[in-house]
């Protein structure tokens, strides 16, 4: 039997983990949590994967503005590589939803709107399955580096858990992943109810 030299076994044996290990989550890419169990706002979201855009959106008919908002949503790009791969969300996945004021009046602008640079809001909804009952919560920053969970009383609990179209979370806003989980069957039943579509394959 040839025997390898023992160069080349160390360096197989350093390579097989590197091979089969997941991905490991980039310093502030995951959740981190105060002692008093307080999320800390992840400072470098805005270079995690960008998912959509809405404006001027309401989930009730009754709600009412007297001014224009842009939200964003962002998501940790490790949560963002499971999500192709299967269709649906990984624990310690983080959603950062930002908001900011619509403004018209500004440099050459004629028509429409564009973002304003100050920060009107920050939602961030995590997967820690281990932690929160329903896998998932919410965190509402104002200005502040950390915050507490919003309790489950609070209606988002429940919006999320009747119409997202994912795991909670509403992928039916975000163009370039509802055609993936649709075509990995991964959309909730209550989406496909909601939205006449329960029987399709």
């Amino acid at each position: 039997m040839k025997i390898l030299p023992k160069l080349f076994l160390t360096g197989l044996a350093a390579a097989i983990p590197l091979a089969v290990a997941p991905r490991a989550a980039a310093p502030g890419n995951s959740p981190d949590y105060t002692a008093d169990g307080q999320l800390r706002l992840p400072d470098n979201y805005r270079e995690w994967v960008y998912l959509t855009t809405g404006f001027n959106m309401s989930y009730s008919p009754a709600m009412s503005q007297d001014h224009s908002m842009f939200d964003n949503v962002f998501v940790n790009p490790e949560a963002y590589a499971a999500f192709l791969k299967t269709g649906t969300w990984p624990d310690k996945t983080m959603l950062v939803l930002e908001v900011r004021g619509a403004e018209s009046k500004g440099s050459i602008n004629k028509a429409g709107h564009f973002q304003g640079s100050s920060v009107m809001g920050l939602e961030v909804h995590v997967k820690d399955a281990k932690r929160f009952e329903g896998g998932w919560a919410f965190f509402g920053f104002d200005d502040s580096k950390t915050a507490k969970m919003t309790p489950r009383t609070m209606a988002c609990y429940s919006c999320h858990e009747q119409h997202a179209a994912v795991d909670t979370t509403f992928v039916q806003f975000y163009p370039t992943l509802l055609p993936l989980a649709t075509a990995k069957q991964t959309l909730s039943k209550s989406y496909l109810k909601e939205n006449g579509t329960e029987n399709q394959k």
